[in-house]
């Protein structure tokens, strides 16, 4: 191989480690946000925390349906702003959808939620049946 081959595949290489590391890579060529979030049990509830800072709580739709919960919303971007000219942009914008099946059966009807510092907390109360039942063992 001749060495400008050699030199332009290794600039491509630390220009793909560098997006890598600093979070900017977009894996598979996928662009779609999609926020991060964390899953909890208690006895009582699965509790799902979404990190959704910029985001309004007012614009979110969350739904369960059957074992299913689904959270939309958009994060609108703000670098179209007139007299800046930027020289980097590595917050991510535009709508996403995010499904998981939860890990019990909840009581969709009691489903509360509750925004706190650009944190989303939703508590999904388990049903009755899902619920942790402590079996007592009796002694002979």
């Amino acid at each position: 191989m001749p060495a400008a081959t050699l030199a332009s595949l290794r600039e491509e290489m630390n220009d793909l480690l560098n997006r890598f590391w600093t979070g900017t890579a977009e894996p598979f060529g996928l662009a779609e946000w999609s926020p991060p979030l964390d899953v909890a049990e208690t006895d009582e509830a699965i509790i799902v925390d979404v990190e959704v800072p910029g985001i309004d709580p007012a614009t979110l739709d969350i739904s369960v349906t059957g074992d299913v919960l689904t959270i939309r919303g958009e994060k609108h971007d703000q670098t179209g702003q007139e007299g800046r000219n930027y020289h980097r942009v590595e917050r991510r914008y535009g709508s996403f959808t995010r499904s998981l099946t939860l890990p019990a059966q909840v009581e969709a009807d009691k489903v509360d939620a509750k925004a706190h510092f650009g944190v989303l907390s939703i508590r999904l109360p388990k049903k009755d049946a899902a619920r942790l039942r402590k079996v007592e063992i009796k002694a002979d």
